[in-house]
């Protein structure tokens, strides 16, 4: 099987989980292959709007049921889970529909919002809404980037290349996260 059909037959559910585990890079590569035609651009922007939105209900609902668990309590102790409340209680709905631009807010903002007193159900359609317009932004991004590229690079922009590069990126990603993982637990134990 090639990867142009592993792509056509997996990618709008990599895309799901991509766009709620990883995000931006995901979605705007769901653009690149939508401007490839290996997805459909309406698809690949109702993939990663659901899988933005359920993760974020998922961190939500979490926040809300377990707030006294030690991962959501070591939670509270970063700066950007005391940033997030501090927006949170200036303007929780404008929170609430900007966090997921805000970058290194994206991850611990539904938590912290589910620790608060607002109400699940407004949470739920401001993050839907929310969900959509990043969605509909960033695979609009990658499906233009991907235009950009293809002036740029023409033949080399193929579905195995962008494959190879993304393999690339999510292996540094893993990296990263590992790294700082690593770090945050040493920094956890000599407390």
């Amino acid at each position: 099987m090639t990867i142009e059909l592993l792509i056509a037959r997996y990618g709008l559910i990599a895309l799901f989980f991509g766009a709620g585990i990883e995000g931006e890079a995901c979605v705007i590569t769901g653009g690149v292959f939508a401007h490839r035609g290996v997805l459909s651009l309406p698809a690949a922007m109702v993939a990663a709007a659901l899988g933005s939105f359920a993760a974020d209900q998922v961190l939500f609902l979490l926040g809300r049921r377990y707030r006294n668990l030690a991962w959501v309590r070591r939670l509270h102790d970063k700066p950007a889970f005391a940033r997030a409340i501090a927006m949170i209680e200036q303007h929780p709905n404008r929170f609430i529909f900007v966090f997921r631009f805000l970058y290194g807010l994206r991850t611990v903002s539904p938590v912290a919002i589910g620790t608060t007193k607002i109400p699940a159900r407004r949470f739920l359609l401001i993050n839907a809404l929310a969900a959509i317009i990043w969605a509909i932004a960033f695979t609009t991004v990658g499906f233009v980037f991907g235009h950009a590229l293809e002036a740029l690079l023409g033949e080399l922009l193929t579905p195995v290349n962008i494959a190879i590069v993304v393999a690339v990126i999510a292996v540094l990603a893993a990296v990263i996260w590992l790294v700082r993982r690593s770090r945050n637990r040493a920094s956890d134990t000599t407390r």
